[in-house]
């Protein structure tokens, strides 16, 4: 069989819908409690405080690095390509960056690492994209 991809996955970049200030965080963080902030990526990568345990187990079973990004702080190329829409993961592949999942595809992970590794994995292949 011939296998022919689009591209290959050097790293995924997850945005996450919150600032990384200080002020942003305590904001998400205060909103969260009272019901008017919500980010489906904080759900799975962090606990109240800090980054869960499972998460961190998950991350490192990926085949590529993952890093993460807040909405103030993410890089131009990625924020051009995720069109502002947060949380959102992206590939960066040897052909360019492109979208894997946005926010409902994120959400319908119901705050599973397991879940959203499964999620990429079908994302990848739906991309035709391999992974380095």
């Amino acid at each position: 069989m011939n296998d022919v991809r689009a591209g290959r996955i050097r790293r995924l970049v997850g945005v996450y819908n919150a600032d990384g200030t200080i002020r942003g965080e305590l904001a998400y963080w205060v909103g969260a409690r009272l019901g008017r902030a919500h980010c489906g990526l904080c759900d799975i990568t962090h606990g109240r405080v800090r980054e869960r345990s499972d998460w961190r187990q998950c991350r490192s079973g990926l085949p590529v690095a993952f890093d993460t990004y807040h909405r103030d702080d993410q890089p131009d190329e990625i924020r051009v390509t995720a069109g502002d829409r947060t949380p959102v993961i992206i590939a960066d592949t040897d052909a360019g960056l492109v979208p894997l999942l946005g926010p409902d595809d994120i959400e319908a992970c119901h705050g599973s690492p397991l879940r959203l590794a499964e999620a990429l994995a079908r994302a990848a292949e739906r991309h035709q994209l391999g992974w380095d």
